[in-house]
């Protein structure tokens, strides 16, 4: 599916705990400017108000026919039906709130709402990072053609998506890909996101270097003391990276068990994927124990670096072969190296979750 030439307009929203901001697309670019309110987390009317509002300001300024309203909101939620459940950043929507509903009434527009991680993934598989692997495989003569992608984010929390041949996977009750709720393999009593997140880098990298804990100190920081280039506890800093990695590397190894496609990481974190991307595809590629000691491969797959140039090679490299058909003296080819592919992603987190409201509207359309 391209959308890049499609004329039909989509007001969308990129929904927070402090602020709302509205736009709107068109042939999978934004046609006017943000315009942001704030969210009222703790008053209901007002938030609503806040909605309607940014939603009528966007309108106003445009002279195209809109065909939809499509945004992330947090959940839980039954996204289907565009209702919003008990919310801990919004308690003004503890309780369910049928937003979807209200807003179509509002503007008799069909109204889509959708999970962040979900949208994002569903960017990615149309207008990103998969299309543009799958571009790749092409012009190295490789045959091979991906449809399915696991889309994560890594930033405040750890979110993901989960995208199935073009089409957006929510599950029944609108909670598929809840990776943040995997078990954190360095901590088995609790969940994936005490490491997998900015809390967790920082608390890993304050206990490492017996250090009082700094609120300035951020992410960012961690990574450049990493690099050497910003006076800290490397050691530290290395370490508070690392073990994020492994437990990511745990959690990610077991979803794409299940999955079997293409990966891409976006989120404020992944800027310091040159440090942690390596040892997330070490734990990709480790071992399973046997009780005789017998060591074997964790995933069926072989995981690629998509980031590293000599990986990106091998994996774009097809490594056909030929085998005989049985009875006969005919031959086929098939790749008997199956692989998965891990990278970052190129459009960035924002514009991949608006380019998914985009397509995810339009494709629920044309559907229709």
């Amino acid at each position: 599916m391209n959308y890049s030439k499609d004329k039909r307009v989509v007001l969308t929203l990129d929904a927070g705990g402090t602020n709302l901001v509205f736009s709107a697309i068109q042939g999978n670019a934004q046609i006017v400017e943000d315009f942001t309110l704030p969210t009222y987390p703790d008053d209901l009317q007002k938030c609503l108000n806040s909605i309607l509002t940014g939603f009528r300001e966007i309108k106003n300024k445009l002279k195209e026919k809109l065909s939809a309203i499509s945004f992330a909101f947090p959940g839980p939620a039954n996204y289907p039906e565009g209702i919003i459940g008990n919310l801990p950043n919004l308690p003004a929507f503890r309780g369910g709130v049928a937003l979807g509903p209200f807003l179509q009434r509002e503007f008799n527009l069909p109204v889509f709402i959708n999970n962040d991680g979900d949208l994002y993934a569903y960017g990615e598989a149309i207008s990103g990072f998969l299309p543009e692997i799958n571009s790749k495989l092409n012009d190295a003569g490789n045959q091979k053609v991906y449809k399915n992608l696991l889309g994560l984010t890594l930033g405040t929390g750890f979110g993901a998506g989960i995208v199935r041949d073009g089409n957006l996977f929510i599950g029944d009750n609108s909670i598929a890909g809840e990776i943040w709720l995997m078990r954190n393999k360095l901590m088995p009593q609790s969940n994936i996101e005490e490491h997998a997140s900015i809390r967790g880098v920082k608390k890993i990298y304050f206990e490492e270097s017996n250090s009082v804990p700094d609120p300035n100190i951020t992410p960012k920081d961690i990574y450049e003391i990493a690099k050497g280039e910003k006076e800290g506890n490397k050691t530290a800093a290395l370490k508070a990276y690392e073990q994020m990695a492994e437990a990511c590397g745990d959690a990610i190894s077991n979803a794409i068990t299940l999955i079997d496609g293409l990966v891409v990481l976006g989120g404020g974190l992944s800027g310091a994927a040159d440090i942690f991307l390596p040892n997330i595809v070490d734990e990709m590629n480790g071992n399973f124990t046997k009780h005789d000691g017998t060591k074997f491969k964790r995933l069926v797959a072989d995981v690629y670096n998509l980031e590293d140039k000599k990986d990106l090679k091998k994996f774009l490299s097809p490594d056909y072969t030929e085998i005989e058909i049985p009875g006969t003296n005919e031959k086929i080819k098939y790749d008997p190296k199956p692989k998965i592919g891990i990278g970052i992603s190129k459009i960035g987190t924002s514009k991949a979750i608006a380019l998914g409201a985009y397509a995810f509207a339009l494709n629920q359309l044309d559907k229709n």
